[in-house]
């Protein structure tokens, strides 16, 4: 049975100047899955890391200019594509910074849209139908381009397809209420034109899918009163002659969408596979109107599967990319993972029982339809009975209460039988069956211990977080009751495994464990490999100082000699070289300098997070810059012990964090008396890492010579070679 899992925010929504596209002329999909391009309908293109929720790059036209098409990545050459101002072509590569400086070219006509797909080459679609080759356009960007359409039809939308053998341009075009379709094929370059049949007088498809399945393309389009329509057209060159009127395009009806009072305004369906539609912006069946729902539908069964309240306006939009929709609502832009299992009658009605592995491989009764559909229980053999692994004895006698008898459990029993309940629950359960109902799980427990402080659940709570099927948005008061019970392994666990934690509340939790004593800290346990790895830093503390990555406490010294008026006594430098320097002892303890490693390994946007640090005091802010001083010394070290398969920050995670923490509070720590030693420890350190690049990019010809030199195949067990550098 379909499902709908919980979504997350990817961006904010810039203000859009046209209501009809919601400030997004496009989403497309990048390199993998986990990456997609972003377009709004004002000057900006922005590269984004679903998983991370987070931008890796942004690029913006000039004031006074607009972007008329969304930017398309292409994968032959890994660059971006976008229109401007309708006839502007602009080329770009991540590492560009400025779209100004990129490539342009200025064609003849206007431009609808430009289309990339894997496996194709990137095709200009112009606005009176005439298509072109990109590279082909590039070379003779001047040249003339022919009008397709009759006069008075303009495009409504498009996409593009590439089979196994073919690459296809599909666009629907509207000329005074009749509705048509093209099909351009690219080899051989043939077009093919198809009216599509009238609905009800003056009503309009809403929008447009298409997809390819069994050699031919499938067109859904969804109208204002609900009917979802499909059509299909072989992928086979069908010969017509010259002037020949439009084809009529048959339909069948796969849906007849609830629609409540009127029609619907802003709403959109995409097909998934072959058995299930998404749609967005239609009532729920059972919700009645004035909400709009995100839906799941099953076309063979003509049942609702799974659906999902959408907060705010709805645009009209849906875009689908392995397994997730993107949706503009209000003011955000969100993801929604979903789940398409092969559809039977069974599962479409919700009956189906999930048989286990072991269970499965001994002969069962089969079920009757009238024991599916009535949901009467059907006897299982003995055979099964027999093989099924009975723990105690009163498991057998009492069986294992369903997630609605656990939920009402939760509400009103004591601590320990909830425990395990909730254990045996998760046990006994496949995760995946279960996943649905996991928030429900977790916030009912969140929300009974906020309610009643005799009452919490570590263990249950720790076991959900375990599962990784929660995040934050699903449960977002479970952090901060952890902060508040002081349970800071459950705050490690959260920190570690919820993708999608805001900023103010790492902020929160970076605040609480840089003021936690390190006695209420010692009493809980962590997570055993981020410890060892702290352990094995922080022994190392006593060690010989040497050079640090071209930097040594020496060289820092003579520094600041100018400065400071002097290196002391010769007795005070001789104790100086014996001892470990401040800066290399670790200044918090070691379960407190876990916890903030786990806070420099969590996602987030500098923009968001710099508001929220400026409201840590600056003793704070020296204490948490003192560690991370610790911590980048000590991964500078050459002699650093090997850390593979330890929970631990990278140092450009270290780095990032020294630098938010200086933006937020320059102006502060200059003033504050205590961080003068700080600052300069960082000051010499910097200039010492400039000083060394600076000496190797003396020698950086040599070393690429060195790489260009061919190794020798019949060098024997021992070899002397001479290289000589010039």
């Amino acid at each position: 049975m379909a499902a709908l899992y919980e979504g997350y925010t990817l961006c904010g929504l810039a203000p859009a100047q046209n209501l009809s596209n919601a400030g997004i002329l496009g989403i497309e999909e990048e390199r993998d899955s986990d990456h997609v391009v972003v377009t709004d309908s004002t000057r900006s293109v922005t590269l984004y890391k679903v998983s991370d929720q987070k931008p890796l790059s942004s690029w913006t036209v000039k004031q006074g200019q607009t972007l008329t098409c969304s930017a398309v990545y292409n994968p032959q050459t890994k660059e971006y594509v976008a229109v401007s101002d309708s006839k502007v072509i602009r080329i770009w590569k991540q590492e560009d910074l400025h779209l100004d400086q990129a490539f342009k070219a200025t064609v003849s006509s206007d431009v609808w849209r430009v289309h990339c797909v894997a496996g194709g080459e990137p095709v200009v679609l112009f606005l009176r139908g005439a298509v072109r080759l990109l590279d082909s356009l590039l070379a003779a960007p001047q040249q003339p381009i022919e009008e397709v359409l009759p006069q008075e039809e303009a495009i409504r939308w498009s996409t593009n397809i590439v089979t196994e053998s073919q690459q296809f341009v599909i666009f629907t075009t509207e000329q005074k209420g009749d509705h048509f379709l093209y099909l351009q094929r690219l080899n051989p370059n043939t077009l093919q034109r198809y009216r599509l049949e009238r609905e009800e007088p003056g009503l309009s498809p809403l929008s447009f899918s298409a997809s390819y399945r069994d050699k031919h393309i499938c067109l859904l389009y969804l109208y204002p009163n609900g009917h979802v329509y499909q059509s299909v057209v072989s992928e086979r060159v069908l010969v017509a002659d010259e002037g020949a009127q439009a084809l009529s395009l048959p339909r069948s009806l796969l849906l007849g969408l609830p629609v409540g009072e009127g029609l619907l305004e802003s709403a959109s369906a995409q097909a998934l596979d072959e058995a299930h539609v998404a749609v967005v912006g239609v009532p729920h069946p059972s919700a009645g109107s004035g909400k709009d729902f995100l839906c799941i539908w099953n076309t063979n069964f003509q049942t609702l599967q799974a659906g999902k309240e959408m907060a705010g306006k709805i645009y009209g939009q849906l875009w689908s990319f392995c397994n997730k929709l993107f949706i503009p609502h209000g003011k955000t832009l969100s993801v929604i993972p979903y789940e398409c299992p092969k559809s039977s009658l069974a599962t479409a009605l919700g009956k189906l029982r999930q048989v286990k592995t072991e269970e499965s491989k001994a002969p069962t009764s089969v079920p009757s339809w009238n024991n599916i559909l009535h949901e009467e229980k059907a006897h299982p053999s003995r055979t099964v009975e027999t093989r099924k692994t009975r723990t105690t004895r009163k498991s057998q006698s009492a069986p294992s209460l369903t997630n609605y008898q656990v939920l009402e459990l939760i509400k009103t029993a004591p601590v320990e039988e909830v425990q395990r309940e909730v254990k045996v629950l998760l046990s006994r359960t496949d995760i995946q069956d279960l996943q649905p109902s996991l928030g429900q799980l977790a916030s009912t427990l969140v929300s009974r211990s906020l309610q009643d402080p005799a009452f919490y659940t570590p263990s249950s709570l720790a076991q959900l977080v375990h599962t990784r099927c929660l995040c934050h948005s699903v449960c977002p008061d479970l952090v901060l009751l952890a902060l508040e019970r002081k349970d800071y392994f459950l705050c490690q666990l959260c920190l570690q495994f919820f993708p999608d934690i805001p900023e103010a509340v790492t902020c929160a939790c970076l605040k609480a464990f840089i003021s936690m004593s390190d006695v209420d800290v010692a009493n809980g346990s962590l997570e055993p490999g981020s410890v060892s790895f702290m352990e094995t830093l922080i022994a190392r503390e006593r060690g010989p100082v040497g050079a640090l990555n071209g930097f040594c406490p020496t060289s820092a010294d003579e520094d600041r000699s100018d400065g400071l008026g002097g290196g002391g006594t010769r007795a005070q430098q001789e104790e100086e070289k014996t001892s470990t320097p401040p800066e290399q002892i670790c200044p918090v303890g070691l379960h407190k300098a876990v916890l903030l490693n786990e806070v420099l390994q969590t996602a987030y946007s500098d923009s968001f997070l710099l508001p929220h640090l400026k409201d840590l005091s600056s003793q704070q802010v020296v204490l948490f810059l003192q560690y991370l001083q610790f911590l980048y010394l000590k991964y500078s070290q050459d002699a650093l012990p090997q850390t593979h398969g330890l929970r631990s920050p990278s140092l450009t995670q270290i780095m990032d964090w020294v630098c938010l923490l200086l933006d937020a509070h320059f102006t502060v720590l200059v003033m504050t008396p205590e961080a003068k030693g700080l600052l300069l420890n960082l000051h010499s350190f910097i200039k010492s890492q400039v000083r060394l690049v600076s000496e190797l990019g003396k020698i950086e010809g040599s070393l690429q010579e060195l790489n260009k030199m061919k190794v020798k195949k019949d060098v024997g067990q021992y070899s002397i070679e001479i290289i000589e550098l010039f």
